[in-house]
Order: structure tokens, then sequence, then C-alpha cells
């Protein structure tokens, strides 16, 4: 199978870094009206790359390939190298424990530590209705546990 040549016009979509995804590109070219749109119509089988029908939306695309969409020529457009370094995540430090481990012995100090209630939860107060508001009316639904709602 030979390869034939076709000459045809192509709008010139310059980008700033690549790679780029696909659907960046159609949005960039103002060929859709969103990402939703791009994502829509390459999803559905409207958009070829290079030739070759391409369903994927972030297919990565770089400088001097060519996307066919709506019998129009698109091509990429980029004065910068590739960059496809992986981006890394630093990894987080440990948290240190909160809770310090008790003494383990049968000393005196030790049992009174251990009686303390050392929780920093604040009591319960008792919550007073709201000046206007009104109390909630009608039983609830012995099915579901909902309270009938008066607007």
């Amino acid at each position: 199978m030979s390869q034939e040549e076709i000459e045809v016009e192509a709008i010139g979509v310059e980008v700033a870094s690549q790679p780029i995804e696909l659907y960046k590109v159609l949005k960039i070219a103002n060929a859709v009206s969103g990402g939703g749109e791009a994502k829509f119509v390459i999803a559905e089988g409207y958009v070829a790359v290079n030739g070759e029908l391409e369903q994927r939306k972030r297919c990565k695309v770089y400088d001097g390939d060519v996307i066919e969409f709506n019998n129009e020529y698109y091509v990429v457009l980029c004065d910068q190298p590739v960059d496809e370094s992986p981006k890394v995540t630093e990894p987080k430090p440990a948290k240190p424990e909160k809770h310090a481990k008790k003494p383990a012995g049968g000393s005196k100090a030790a049992a009174k530590s251990q009686g303390k209630n050392t929780s920093k939860s604040k009591p319960a107060k008792n919550k007073k209705p709201k000046a206007g508001a009104e109390k909630k009316s009608g039983p609830a639904d012995k099915a579901t546990g909902r309270r009938p709602i008066n607007f």
C-alpha cells in the first residue's frame, strides 16, 4: 500500500507547551464552544489525529500533529521543547502521634493518671430554640421516621 500525499490548508493552532491534550487543542482553535463539547465530539468519533480516528479525549498531541474535525484541518504549533517529565509529588512527613502512651507499671502516679479524664471535649449544652422558631409539628411517620414540614 503506497502513501499518498495530499495537500490541504490547515489552520495553525499555537500552544504554549507540549504535549497538550486533544480536547484542549479543539478549545484553543475555537472549533467547539467548550471543553464538554470537545470531549463529546472526540468520544463520538468525529476527530482524527494524523489521519487516524482518535477517541481518547486526553490523547497527547505534539508540534506538527494534524487534527481533522468538521472537514477542517488544524496543525499544532509549539516553540517549546517537549516536556515529558512526570509530575512528582513529594511525600508528606508522617504526623507525630497525638496520644502519649500510658506508663506501664503499678505505681500510684500511673494509677492516678489513668483515672483522670483527659478528653478535651466540651460538655453538651442545652440548646434553646431561637426566637421565632417553631417546634417541630406533628408526629413522626412510623415507616420513615420523618416529621412533616410546615411553611
